[in-house]
């Protein structure tokens, strides 16, 4: 057997496992990529819209799973120093916190998060309201949901376990992402190691994540790629979210009273020219059971 299904056999089988039924809403979301708000800030663009998306699934007590690279810790060094730029976006995630409405995965951008003692350094500083969730919630590899009555669970995991380069071999795509590629995207240049941006790298992780499903008879939601991937029942077991650096949208995953759905968020205009950001959901909702059979 490979070693990247090894990889995630361990992940799936030593998950936290969070159990829900037809009365749950969850949203899924990833590659946030916060940043420091430079001109390297992939997140700065579609704040506003991040933001009013998230706004929305509070107001209606949502679950809200983050499936890692939230945080872009490859070109930024510490958490504090993005709370400072994103205070608003921490203190609405606090508020999820609080009412145990929060899951936090990580992926290769904030693998960090997985040290306790680097996370305590890097949140030095912080306020209260700005991020302080990180010192107590858990930093998780992966996640297993289980619908009550039905055999099987959905998986959910980053995605880059499957990425050598981003995997074991991160410190190194760190230190080129950090120190070559950061200085070059500031003058329009594009990283092609990046599973988000090479499609041979993003076809690679996805064949990889849909044998690994196939193989165990296993649904598993990933983000990593960037790219959302929605299949109909019958046709795979590989979901994913995509990201909030798309241009001018976001797009997430939501699981609500029993069925999934991919959707996108953007900003739109009324006949009459105000601007709004406004959700269309792209793909489903399918039934969980139907994937879960």
């Amino acid at each position: 057997m490979l070693s990247y299904n090894r990889k995630l056999d361990r992940i799936f089988e030593s998950s936290k496992t969070l159990l829900i039924d037809d009365r749950w809403k969850i949203v899924i979301i990833s590659d946030c990529h916060r940043g420091s708000g430079s001109f390297a800030d992939d997140f700065a663009g579609n704040k506003v819209i991040y933001y009013a998306a998230l706004e929305h699934y509070n107001r209606l007590k949502y679950t809200y799973i983050e499936l890692g690279d939230g945080d872009e810790l490859w070109k930024n060094n510490r958490i504090a120093d993005i709370c400072a730029i994103h205070s608003d976006v921490f203190a609405l995630m606090e508020q999820f916190y609080r009412d145990k409405r929060l899951y936090m995965l990580y992926g290769n951008h904030d693998i960090l998060k997985k040290k306790k003692q680097w996370l305590a350094a890097s949140l030095n500083g912080i306020p209260e309201t700005c991020g302080a969730f990180y010192r107590d919630i858990p930093m998780l590899e992966g996640l297993a949901i289980r619908y009550d009555g039905l055999d099987g669970a959905l998986f959910l995991v980053h995605g880059h376990q499957v990425d050598i380069l981003n995997d074991t071999l991160w410190p190194l795509a760190r230190f080129l992402v950090r120190y070559l590629w950061k200085p070059l995207e500031l003058i329009g240049f594009r990283d092609p190691t990046s599973a988000s941006r090479n499609n041979k790298v993003k076809e690679k992780v996805e064949k990889r994540l849909t044998a690994w499903a196939a193989r165990r008879g296993t649904p598993i939601v990933a983000g990593h790629t960037h790219r959302p991937v929605f299949p109909e029942p019958g046709e795979g077991r590989y979901f994913n979210d995509g990201c909030c650096v798309h241009p001018w949208s976001i797009t997430a995953l939501e699981i609500v009273y029993g069925a999934i759905s991919l959707v996108r968020w953007e900003e739109k205009a009324r006949p009459d020219g105000t601007v709004y950001i406004g959700k269309d959901v792209i793909a489903g909702p399918r039934e969980l059971r139907e994937y879960l059979k």
